[in-house]
């Protein structure tokens, strides 16, 4: 009895692990797509900036990944940002998931 619960559990572990790798909704317009960037590599730090329109440190923004950015990240997010410490890896973990949660849902 347990072989053949097992053996009728793997289409379902293997379907569920095909929609786990099928790609997302495409982005909204104007909006890019989340990175497969490792988290806190520039171009994650780029994609985030851009998701939450921080300015460019070209034009006097903070610089990405800085303590100041990270802090313009937490003011953006509001009272849906991280209890993590900012830069942190948990932090990042936890705003990528936030970001990519509202970019699924944006109209």
């Amino acid at each position: 009895m347990r072989r053949r619960s097992i053996i009728l559990g793997i289409p379902l572990l293997l379907a569920l692990g095909l929609s786990a790798c099928s790609p997302s909704a495409p982005p909204a317009p104007g909006q890019s797509a989340p990175p497969t960037a490792e988290l806190g590599s520039p171009s994650w730090q780029q994609w985030v900036g851009q998701t939450l329109s921080l300015d460019d440190p070209d034009r006097g923004g903070p610089r990405p990944g800085s303590p100041a950015w990270n802090a313009a990240v937490q003011q953006r997010l509001g009272q849906e940002a991280p209890a993590y410490p900012p830069g942190s890896p948990q932090w990042q973990q936890a705003v990528d998931g936030l970001l990519r949660t509202r970019a699924a849902t944006a109209p």
